[in-house]
């Protein structure tokens, strides 16, 4: 009954579970009065005779109104199954409680609905309560919103009422009502439900904060970027939900093999029941149905995939597909971009080399002429040390932009150029004013050409800084036994070799293109290599869509990065990567004891249970036992990892000084 957990409502799961648990409290009351109902003197003497034995009338009254009460339910539960094709494996427990009434045993039949239910009751409370875990994590939006008016009044309003454009104010302790950012005030935000961070995040104008995430200190005005079912908030929802969703390969061959399942018991009691039928063959063979019914069989799987997806949600890891959990434990090659993954991604103009006779000031406003409409990383750090110079770009026209490339824009009637050197020869651009010393471009610096009208104005250098816990990560990976570490980039070779260098990859592949990135995760795939492909999700959607496994990291806020990858990092710790793999190799680890368990309890009892050595009502008692141990075995997962979310000593903000802009 509880395998249709995750269909309704969790008010509607409560009420049935509480119904339930009235149900089987009353039913029990009535088997247990059935076995105290003789020894009480007033009700001792009412007995009857039925096939050679005496009985206590009242007991026997007693015992079949349990039975039928206990029974109902586990009947008719089967019979919408039947009509539904859908077995679900409790009609062999339907079949034994019909026969053990039929038998006039009631208080077997009794016992044996009893702890069924019981068992069924413990499986839906689990269910809810990994539920309830889950949902604790992602049903944080607040209900109430202060949406300012044009005027700067107040008005209490419905976060689903809000939309693109309104500004809301957030008081210190009041959740966050949607995505958006900061138009005014300084705070610190926990966001740890979205991102798994374990500190809260100082945040300041123009900064970032998503919905539901609390705010803890100042007073915010923030402009909404998303709302309602938009928000970052609102599609972890749904992929969570959708991911519970998912089936492993291992719930797929068990599917297959479902509908031979309780034929083939059924044929096995019937035989026992043919050849033991004069030796209390009846007995034997509801024994053999009792226990034959493979809830804990049917938990193994769920119950630790459920319990593995609310371990990676606290922790900031959303998982879309549960099956991705088996192929993270086999992985051999790991495919990182560089910038955003390994770097921090947060790119700072550090000089700035304008060519003979070009102003720095005129290099910089014809950069950002056409880099202000990218949201490439690159462009965006050319907009923010514009915007620290005060200049005021103009707006470009045409705007092209070309992946791994550069930007094209015309602006006042001329073409600006602005991209990496083998792209602007290739556009004809005349290069022989690098030929000058002074153009020469530094080691271990990204650079970007800028050319007006043909003509070469000069180069913009850039640095992105390594991650710290990266390296770490890496060396953890590489304990795990993963040997190959690739490290791919659309920079410049001597960027790319420091870096590599820094975080000790094995492999390092500088100035490609995505279509090279693809090329690359299908030769490692060659090699028979299970290929993991890291990124941001940005512009490496074609490669993370190649690869056996695809992270996509910091996707918090990032539509393109939630949707481009099988699993998405809420954050840009790397320490989750090597997390995720031990919460595979630990996941797969407890489905297969729950699948041995339960595999081995259905054996052995189905075997005594044919030689009459276990009796039905203790059969029951161990297949409600063998149903708790699994939930319980798979239930250690929930806390798995915690010593991730401790927090750790906040580490000094790195200062980048820009170049003065002469």
């Amino acid at each position: 009954m509880a395998h249709d957990i995750l269909k309704d409502s969790v008010e509607a799961q409560t009420f049935r579970a509480s119904v339930l648990i009235v149900g089987i409290l009353l039913g029990g009351v009535l088997i247990l009065c059935s076995y105290l109902a003789p020894l009480l003197p007033i009700f001792s003497d009412a007995t009857f005779e039925s096939e050679g034995q005496s009985h206590n009338f009242y007991a026997a009254i007693l015992a079949l109104g349990g039975a039928i009460l206990l029974g109902i339910p586990i009947i008719v539960h089967a019979a919408k199954g039947i009509f539904k094709h859908a077995v679900h494996m409790d009609e062999l427990v339907a079949l034994a409680v019909i026969a053990a009434i039929t038998a006039a045993d009631y208080r077997t039949a009794g016992v044996v609905a009893f702890f069924l239910l019981l068992a069924n009751l413990v499986e839906t409370r689990t269910a809810l309560g990994a539920r309830a875990s889950i949902e604790s994590l992602i049903r944080i939006s607040p209900t109430k919103a202060h949406r300012l008016s044009s005027d700067g009044t107040e008005e209490l309003v419905n976060p689903t009422a809000l939309s693109p454009g309104d500004i809301v104010r957030v008081r210190p302790g009041d959740n966050i009502p949607a995505d958006g950012l900061i138009v005014s005030g300084e705070t610190s935000v926990n966001q740890a439900n979205i991102t798994g961070e374990s500190l809260p995040v100082d945040k300041a104008v123009d900064d970032e904060v998503f919905s539901g995430t609390s705010n803890q200190a100042g007073v915010i005005d923030v402009k909404v970027t998303r709302a309602g079912e938009d928000t970052t908030l609102g599609k972890v929802r749904h992929l969570i939900y959708q991911a519970r969703q998912t089936r492993t390969p291992i719930m797929r061959l068990i599917d297959r093999y479902a509908g031979w399942y309780t034929p083939t018991i059924v044929m096995l009691a019937g035989i026992v029941l043919f050849f033991t039928r004069n030796e209390g063959g009846m007995e034997r063979a509801i024994t053999m149905l009792v226990v034959a019914c493979p809830c804990a069989l049917i938990l193994a799987v769920p119950t630790a995939m459920v319990a593995a997806l609310s371990c990676a949600a606290r922790l900031g890891i959303l998982i879309k597909d549960v099956s991705t959990l088996e192929v993270a434990r086999n992985l051999t090659a790991i495919i990182f971009d560089k910038t955003g993954t390994l770097t921090t991604g947060k790119l700072a103009v550090t000089r700035l080399q304008p060519a003979p006779g070009i102003d720095g000031a005129e290099l910089l406003t014809t950069a950002v002429a056409v880099e202000q409409m990218s949201k490439h990383p690159v462009a965006q750090a050319i907009v923010r040390i514009a915007a620290k110079a005060k200049i005021t770009p103009p707006e470009p026209v045409e705007f092209q932009e070309f992946a791994g490339k550069g930007v094209r824009g015309n602006v006042d009637g001329q073409t600006i150029l602005v991209g990496r050197k083998t792209w602007l020869v290739e556009q004809g651009i005349d290069m022989s004013v690098m030929s000058d010393p002074d153009m020469t471009e530094p080691e271990g610096l990204s650079t970007l050409f800028v050319t007006r009208g043909s003509k070469m104005l000069g180069w913009v250098g850039l640095e992105d800084r390594t991650r710290p816990d990266a390296r770490k990560a890496l060396e953890d990976l590489r304990e795990m036994g993963i040997g190959e570490l690739v490290m791919v980039t659309g920079d410049q070779w001597s960027v790319a070799r420091r870096v590599a260098r820094e975080m000790g990859c094995t492999e390092v592949q500088a100035e490609v293109l995505p279509a090279d990135k693809l090329e690359l995760v299908a030769a490692l795939k060659r090699q028979k290599q299970t290929v993991a492909v890291v990124g941001d999700g940005v512009n490496d959607a074609p490669a993370l869509a190649a690869g056996d496994l695809s992270v996509a990291m910091g996707a918090a806020g990032s539509d393109v990065a939630i949707n481009s990858a099988s699993i998405a990092l809420m954050n840009n710790d790397l320490a989750r990567l090597p997390f995720l793999i031990r919460l595979s190799h630990r996941t797969m680890s407890v489905v297969h004891q729950n699948l041995l368990m339960g595999l081995g309890f259905i054996v052995v009892l189905l075997i005594l249970g044919a030689m009459g050595w276990v009796k039905p009502i203790l059969g029951a008692i161990f297949h409600f036992t063998a149903a708790c141990v699994v939930i319980f075995n798979s239930a250690r997962l929930v806390r798995f990892g915690e010593e991730l979310h401790e927090p750790a000593e906040e580490e000094p903000k790195p200062r980048v000084e820009a170049v003065p802009v002469s």
